[in-house]
Parts: structure tokens; sequence; C-alpha cells
């Protein structure tokens, strides 16, 4: 079984949808149900194996440079985007330059899961095991429309039966939402320009290529990103917390 054992995590954005919370907070750190929202990631990906990530920071930086040196699980390195935000990419890029070169996890701070089947591998670790560098650029974890909470109702990608992924277009076949995880290596992106740019680019490349697969996730799949959405995550949490 493949274990790797480092990530990066997405955490600079500005959460304007989900204001006015984020007004006086990171998204980051916009509790559901209790719980920090990248925590959620951050133990999804402990729970793992994983030992080291790279978070960047922009919004309340001080406050989420607090919170991570804080977070006990694993070490934590800052990528600092105070001067400037990089977008998803550019965010990548550079936090990718922290780590070690090799597989790394990649992981939005404001997505998250519930509901894995306990004594199983998780969502990242099957994830990894499906990784295959000779054929793959990257592995995108995937939900299906029906196991998602707080989303608006895209479909982001149609997942063919090898496992490849394509640009979702209407009428298409087994469409599913991107659930905000990648396996991929660090070297994928030591090409990228060295300013901000969205990691779109790289999604679509590999689609040209055929090198961009998705594997379906175990469990339901949360996303607050308006403050209507959060207590219909809270509510999604203590119903599977009441059933476990």
């Amino acid at each position: 079984m493949t274990t790797i054992h480092q990530a990066m995590v997405l955490a600079a954005g500005l959460g304007t949808r989900l204001r006015p919370i984020t007004d006086t907070m990171p998204k980051p750190l916009v509790p559901v149900a209790g719980k920090p929202m990248i925590d959620y990631a951050l133990d999804a990906l402990a729970d793992a194996g994983v030992t080291r990530a790279a978070v960047n920071v922009h919004h309340f930086a001080d406050r989420m440079e607090a919170h991570l040196k804080a977070y006990p699980r694993m070490e934590i390195l800052v990528s600092d985007e105070r001067a400037a935000l990089m977008n998803s990419g550019g965010g990548l890029a550079r936090g990718l330059k922290l780590l070690h070169p090799g597989l790394a996890y990649v992981m939005n701070a404001d997505l998250f899961w519930i509901g894995e089947r306990p004594g199983e591998k998780t969502n990242l670790e099957r994830l990894a095991e499906f990784f295959d560098p000779p054929r793959m650029d990257m592995a995108l974890l995937c939900v299906p429309l029906d196991r998602t909470t707080g989303h608006n109702g895209k479909k982001d990608f149609q997942l063919d039966p090898d496992g490849r992924l394509f640009r979702y277009r209407e009428g298409g076949d087994n469409p599913v939402v991107y659930a905000g995880a990648i396996v991929m290596h660090s070297s994928l992106l030591d090409d990228a320009p060295a300013d901000a740019f969205n990691l779109n680019v790289y999604f679509d490349r590999a689609i040209e290529s055929g090198r961009l697969y998705g594997l379906v996730m175990d469990g339901q799949w949360i996303t607050v990103g308006t403050p209507e959405a959060l207590p219909e995550a809270e509510a999604v949490i203590a119903r599977h917390m009441a059933e476990a």
C-alpha cells in the first residue's frame, strides 16, 4: 500500500460568500459542529499517514498561523500569501516548494466528508493506492451529486468507466463533483508560472493528454460556502453521529 506522508492544504481564500461570518475570522477557522473547518481536512490527512503539511495563509493570517502552530497531529509549514493571493494553482506551486519532491496530497481547507466505512481504508488512502504515475498526472477524489451537502448543483466532470475524467457536458454520463482532494507528484508543477493562476489550467492539460483520473469517495461530502449552508452541514453531521 502506498503511504503518502506530505500534503499541501489550500487555505488562503477570502471566503467572501460566507460573509458576514468571515468579516471577523478566516473561513478555514469557521466552526462546523464545534470543529474548525480546516481541522476536518487536517484530521483526514493525519488519519491517512501524513506527518508534514504546507498550508497557505492570507485572510486573518496571524490567527491562521496560531491555530496551525497548535495543531498537534503533524508538522505544519506556513506558505505566506499575506502580500498577494496566488489563486489555487499559484498557491499550490509555492506551497509544494516547502515539501520534499515526491508524491503529495492536495486538500482544500473548506471541503470535507463524513461517513467513511469503519475499519476500511480511508478515502485518502484509497486515492493514494489508486494513483498510478505512469498513467496519471493527477487522481482526484470525486463524489456523485446525490451525496453532497451545501453544493450548488454544478457538475464538474464526467467519470468514464476506465476512471478518466472529462469536463462535464450536458447530458453526459456519470457526472461527478470534485471533492477537493488530489494525489499527484510534486514535479507536475515544476514548470508552473511564478505568479497567480488557477489550478484548472493543469486539470485541462491533463484532460487533453488523457491523464486526469478520478475515484469516487465513500460517505457524504460537505461544503460550507454560505451562512445558509452552515446549519444544513451541522444537521447532516448530527444525523450521522446519531446513526453511528
